[in-house]
């Protein structure tokens, strides 16, 4: 079904896949660059029928006028939307823009001084507090919006979408919780749906009814007091009865401790809207709905269609992660896709970093030649040799067989994946296979050699005489400083710990302490799998938070699900590594006030620290006269991102 088209407002799409709106940093200047161009041209080359872009500056006010929002209100960047729409709408595929104010809502460090809301009432994550918009302020945005929609249309574009929902402006008024104004734009449903239909209203008069006006509404915010699915249900009749909205999509998640609901992550269950969206339809019989939340493989797209639940299927993630996503699917190569992980590492860029988007999976991201790219031969044929099956590995071993070089990979392990591999079979992990899943497919496909079970030294590499070597041996955990030079029994690294666990699965008493130097997501999910296999789990940290390294989306759900687990947090603390150890009790000890805490009945302590490259080897291989890349941990100790991107830029240079 995902293939047949479709008809919003008398436009026809090819098929009933839309790239959901996300941001991608690209914009510079609050122009249209050609990276952002790439982006979405890439896409629409891939499959997409319809693309809604990221937020656009459509008002001549404070919150519009940002760099990475390209302006619309005025005449600036005409030439360039034009460019934009050409590049889109000549694949075959209608490009909408998106109209969004942030309203209070605040996800950066910090609170935002300028802030508008609907009301005088603090942002519940970032407690910006926000002056109410006057009515003059709510008309001249409808009609900024409405003169911007027009230019984007005589430029070329297909249509608009009005985000409200994820605790932006719009979503504010709808919500009982932060609108409690007084006036014709608050009070009952009527008074706080008005300001969105006077955009539906105005657009539409503006526009004609040729051009698409979609609508993005909360379905479930999570938000006490605020709009759920009852509520949701109730509102969005108000909002399409005129007939003026082409479509509905329902979001979740609002800017509050919900915020992670925004963008599910591989921690709950596929499709979480899906439920959702099924019940949420029936509110607004006769409009088009598209199906939102972590749809990430073409069959499951095709079971909701399928089973009547949406109209469209809208996905973000999943299409940076492969742009040719529908194509390779369309064609039976659903196996040469490669998955989104669903771990948030392109919002982490792309909020926490404020750079453009990136993801694990895909190392070319915006690239020219991205759309199911394969490389191109090299020049020259060379012989390579590549030590370590991670995944950094694995991308740089693929990549040069590809390019034609003949490839040896040396592997302590039977199997390939390294760490990539062990975190897979923790709490959230099951997607992170697909990565080295699909770089051992690419690299059979490719030629490569494995000699596996092998735990590499110099002198295995130079027996191939290679005329160049990548090593991707990864890194250890270093021991922290607490922990004597001699100690034995409890102790070890986190890895080690959670091998034996996996091994073992079996439940047994006592405390199973974890001290957190790391703050990475790993650590977390392993603090999960000791909760199933302990009788209580600690973790001990010198800093005042957990996961200092994780995008605040995970970092919520971390902090949710521990605290619903019951697993134990110790801030501003570290062990005192004593002889009472071996009778089950540790010792914590305050880094400021030196105030010991005492952990009895303690089972297993594990540590989680900074990791020291593994790249011994390099040396030796030099010295003979060898090229050495490393890559990956080896080369410097990070995460999934810059290993794959690291491993691909290796490959590639060869």
């Amino acid at each position: 079904m995902i293939a047949e088209p479709f008809v919003l407002a008398g436009k026809r799409l090819r098929n009933r896949l839309v790239h959901a709106s996300m941001s991608t940093r690209m914009v510079r200047d609050s122009g249209v660059s050609d990276e952002v161009i790439r982006y979405y041209a890439n896409r629409a080359k891939g499959g997409a029928a319809m693309i809604v872009t990221e937020p656009l500056g459509m008002a001549d006010e404070p919150t519009q006028r940002s760099a990475f929002k390209t302006r619309c209100w005025n005449d600036d960047h005409v030439d360039g939307l034009k460019r934009w729409a050409e590049a889109i709408e000549g694949e075959d595929c209608r490009l909408l823009g998106q109209i969004q104010h942030s309203g209070r809502a605040r996800h950066d460090a910090g609170r935002h001084s300028g802030a508008v809301g609907p009301s005088a009432l603090p942002c519940d994550l970032s407690w910006t507090m926000p002056r109410a918009m006057t009515r003059d302020e709510i008309r001249r945005f409808v009609e900024g919006v409405a003169q911007s929609s027009q230019r984007l249309k005589r430029c070329g574009f297909s249509g608009v979408e009005i985000s409200a929902g994820h605790g932006h402006l719009f979503h504010q008024f709808l919500s009982p919780h932060s609108n409690v104004r007084t006036d014709e734009y608050g009070g009952d449903r009527q008074g706080r749906t008005r300001f969105v239909r006077e955009l539906l209203s105005a657009i539409r008069a503006a526009c004609g009814s040729d051009f698409i006006v979609g609508l993005k509404v909360p379905g479930d915010d999570g938000v006490p007091g605020s709009i759920g699915p009852d509520e949701a249900a109730a509102i969005a009749p108000l909002l399409t009865s005129t007939g003026e909205a082409d479509y509905v999509c329902f979001a979740q998640g609002a800017h509050a401790r919900t915020l992670e609901m925004h963008v599910p992550d591989r921690h709950g269950p596929r499709m979480p809207y899906r439920a959702m969206c099924a019940k949420l339809r029936k509110s607004v019989p006769g409009v088009p709905v598209i199906a939102l939340g972590r749809i990430g493989d073409p069959a499951e797209a095709e079971a909701v269609l399928a089973a009547g639940e949406a109209d469209l299927v809208g996905i973000g993630r999943a299409l940076v992660a492969d742009p040719a996503w529908l194509l390779k699917a369309e064609s039976g190569r659903a196996h040469d896709i490669r998955y989104c992980l669903s771990c948030n590492t392109c919002w982490d860029t792309i909020v926490t970093y404020q750079k453009p988007i990136s993801c694990v999976n895909n190392p070319r991201v915006g690239a020219r030649d991205e759309v199911d790219w394969w490389p191109k031969k090299a020049s020259a044929k060379k012989r390579v040799a590549v030590v370590g099956t991670g995944i950094a590995g694995m991308e740089a071993a693929w990549v040069a067989a590809a390019r034609g070089h003949e490839v040896t990979v040396f592997g302590r392990s039977a199997e390939t994946g390294g760490k990539a591999r062990l975190r897979s079979f923790l709490p959230g992990g099951e997607e992170v296979s697909s990565i080295y899943d699909y770089q051992f497919g690419a690299a059979k496909r490719a030629g490569v050699k494995f000699e596996l079970g092998i735990d590499a030294v110099a002198g295995d590499v130079m027996r191939l005489k290679p005329d160049a070597a990548i090593l991707a041996g990864g890194a250890r955990m270093l021991a922290p400083a607490w922990l004597p030079a001699d100690a034995t029994g409890l102790a070890r690294d986190l890895r080690e710990a959670v091998v034996e666990a996996l091994a073992h699965r079996a439940r047994q008493p006592g405390t199973a302490v974890i001290f957190d130097a790391d703050h990475t997501e790993g650590t977390y999910a392993a603090a999960e799998l000791f909760h199933g296999l302990f009788e209580r789990v600690v973790i001990v940290t010198p800093r005042n938070s957990l996961a200092d390294l994780v995008s605040l989306v995970g970092r919520q759900g971390i902090e949710r699900r521990l605290s619903m687990k019951g697993i134990e947090t110790i801030f501003l603390s570290a062990p005192r590594w004593g002889a009472e150890v071996e009778d089950g009790r540790l010792a914590c000890v305050n880094v400021y006030s030196g105030r010991e805490r005492w952990i009895e009945e303690v089972a297993l302590v594990a540590y989680s620290t900074p990791r020291a490259a593994e790249d011994g080897m390099a040396a030796s291989l030099r010295d003979a006269g060898i090229a050495v890349t490393l890559v990956g941990d080896c080369q410097t100790p990070g995460e999934m991102l810059a290993a794959t991107a690291t491993g691909h830029a290796a490959g590639n240079a060869i």
